[in-house]
This record gives C-alpha cells, structure tokens and sequence, in this order.
C-alpha cells in the first residue's frame, strides 16, 4: 500500500467517520456503477474515495487491475481485508490519498468516482478535473453524485450545494472533440431514513468516453 499522508482536518474527519465505528458500507458494489461498467472490457482502474472498497473489489473480480484511493488508512485497511476474503486481493492496489493536495499517478482505461461529496474541505472541481486528465485515450470517466438530501430528510445535517447535470459537465471544462457523453442521467433509488421512514433519493449519473485508443 503506498501512504501518502493527509493532512488535518479532512483527514482526522474520516479517519474518525470509520474508525469510531463498525464496517460503515454494505460491502456491496454501487449499483449505479453496476449498471454503467458492466459492458465496459476490463482493463486498468481507478476507484477515487473507495472507502471500503467494495466497488474496486467488485471491478477486480470482473477482470479488472484496480488502484482504490481514499483519504483513511482504517477504510484501506477493511478495503485490503475484503479483497483478500474475495480471492482479488493481487489485483487491487491501494493508496492513501487526501484528494485535491494529492492524486494517483498514471493513467486508467476507467476512472470511478462515486459521491465524492463531504461535509468537510473538498474541491470537488479540481479533483474531477484530475480524474478526467487521468482517463488514458479511449478510456471512460464515470462520475456519480447526489442529487439532493433524501426526500425524508426534513432538517439537512448541513449545506450543502448540490450538482446539476450541466452544471458539473461545464466545470469538468473537457477539450472540445475529445471527448463523448455516453450516459448522462439521474437515477432514483429507495432511501428509507434510521427511524424507518420509506422514500427515495436521486443521484445524477455521467459517463463519459475520451477519444482515442485502438
């Protein structure tokens, strides 16, 4: 695992988030992720803000070479252990990354970047712009985002600005003629709240494909 350190507050933000409690995810792959990469051939990934590492997992046992990021060295660690229970753990690489102040080296046939979205300092731009710039010639940006709070959520926890699906495609900035819009799309999924109130929650989805390759 290559470590390379982050610094305050993020960091201390999310290395308390998993370290004060128990496996936080489900271990399952997001769907959204499922739907949108699983016609793509394998080759080279990188999965930004991996947390546990269930997408990077789920992309290496379909064939893929996998480098997960994330900012917490706890994360990394259950991430690390799930490959490993997974029989996948020789094809995923995984480093420690306060995204923005420092980035992956190299560049991927796919580039996943799911709710990269916090409560604490991100630049959200910068570090989309970095995934696209890190997408090899006729690889495939794949960026997913919260659309808004779930439809139970009556006092939001804090603000927080939310995308649009123009609004993240002009920030992305990407050369004209370079690159192809493939999906994009919000999709609803069920939420149901901690107190067991049903409803819905809607991401926005964008798929793009960079020119070039064979």
């Amino acid at each position: 695992m290559t470590d390379t350190p982050a610094p305050a507050p993020a960091a201390e933000f999310w290395e308390a988030r998993y370290r004060d409690a128990g496996r936080v995810w489900s271990g399952r792959p997001n769907e959204l992720l499922v739907q949108e990469a699983g016609d793509l051939a394998p080759g080279t990934a990188l999965d930004l803000g991996c947390g546990e590492g269930a997408d990077a997992v789920w992309l290496a046992s379909r064939g893929w070479r996998v480098t997960g990021v994330d900012i917490s060295a706890t994360a990394l660690e259950r991430a690390a252990g799930h490959a490993a229970e997974a029989g996948v753990g020789d094809r995923v690489v995984w480093e420690r990354h306060e995204l923005g102040p420092s980035f992956p080296a190299g560049s991927f046939d796919l580039v996943s970047a799911h709710y990269l979205q916090s409560p604490v300092a991100l630049d959200q731009q910068a570090v989309l712009r970095a995934a696209a710039r890190a997408v090899a010639p006729g690889g495939t940006l794949l960026v997913v985002l919260h659309a808004g709070w779930p439809s139970w959520q009556t006092e939001p926890p804090f603000d927080a600005v939310f995308p649009t699906l123009d609004g993240v495609l002009a920030e992305l900035a990407l050369p004209e003629g370079e690159w192809s819009v493939e999906t994009r799309r919000t999709a609803r999924r069920p939420s149901v709240s901690p107190d067991g109130v049903e409803g819905f929650r809607e991401d926005h989805v964008w798929r793009l494909r960079r020119a070039g390759g064979c």
